[in-house]
């Protein structure tokens, strides 16, 4: 036997019936320190702390991108 059950509900309505968190806010404050960034400017510092959170191991991966920058750039 098989049931089929259509549910109508808006996302707000389905997140609280399953119990999920609600990430408003998380969203919001990501994204004013998204806009924040972009009208402030982009930094070196922004960039080697995003390149460090990208790759893998931190310091390590901060090395290993280096290095492949250097290589693609002939510098050694």
């Amino acid at each position: 036997m098989k049931f089929t059950v259509d549910v109508d509900c808006t996302p707000e309505e389905a997140r609280r019936f399953l119990g999920l968190p609600d990430l408003g806010p998380v969203h919001a404050a990501y994204v004013e320190k998204l806009q924040k960034a972009v009208s402030d400017g982009i930094t070196p510092d922004m960039i080697s702390d995003m390149m460090k959170s990208w790759g893998p191991m931190s310091e390590a991966g901060m090395a290993m991108w280096s290095q492949m920058f250097g290589q693609m750039s002939g510098k050694k």
